[in-house]
């Protein structure tokens, strides 16, 4: 009986460790900017997929849980922190939709099934990402009203940016599906 409760006590040590690795990673992905057109870069979103992919789907909800309360509680981890605020402050501005985005994305993500087809894998990870802006746009909407133009301001400048984040991330399937045979 102890034996099980320690392999027990040493699985969730080993899931609160890779959410802690998951969080600090995108964090990390959330600081990098590439120039791209027309807007610069993060990484996020392909590492928010990549968390689903990779660890499944409950260890992936943990994770960018995880990553979001160290941004609510003060964290510098979102994108654009310390410079533009942190905090609860910082997360009910305007980017909390993609934010909140960033969960049903690693769900929806760590819940699908990848086989060899490319297509079908690729076009899986647009239904999680599109989560993301879905979710991002209602809230940027519902802040700065309906009148403005939500897509244009919201989706359209990340959108080529984010093909290229998909077709990463659908040709790496396999390479990130070995994480998850790790735990």
């Amino acid at each position: 009986m102890e034996l099980i409760k320690s392999l027990k006590q040493t699985k969730l040590l080993k899931y609160v460790f890779l959410a802690l690795i998951g969080s600090m990673v995108l964090a990390v992905s959330s600081k990098v900017k590439i120039p791209f057109y027309p807007v610069p870069m993060t990484m996020q979103t392909l590492v928010v997929l990549m968390i689903g992919i990779g660890f499944g789907w409950k260890l992936g909800l943990a994770t960018v849980s995880l990553y979001l309360f160290e941004g609510i509680i003060g964290l510098p981890v979102f994108s654009g922190t310390p410079e533009k605020g942190i905090g609860l402050i910082y997360f009910t501005g305007p980017t909390m939709g993609y934010l909140l985005g960033f969960l049903i994305a690693a769900y929806v993500s760590g819940k699908f099934i990848y086989d060899g087809n490319l297509i079908k894998n690729f076009l899986k990870l647009l239904l999680a990402t599109s989560f993301i802006y879905i979710l991002g746009m209602a809230w940027l909407g519902s802040l700065i009203g309906w009148d403005k133009p939500i897509f244009l301001l919201g989706a359209q400048p990340f959108l080529l940016a984010e093909l290229f984040k998909l077709l990463i991330a659908t040709f790496a399937i396999n390479q990130i599906k070995k994480i998850n045979k790790l735990i």
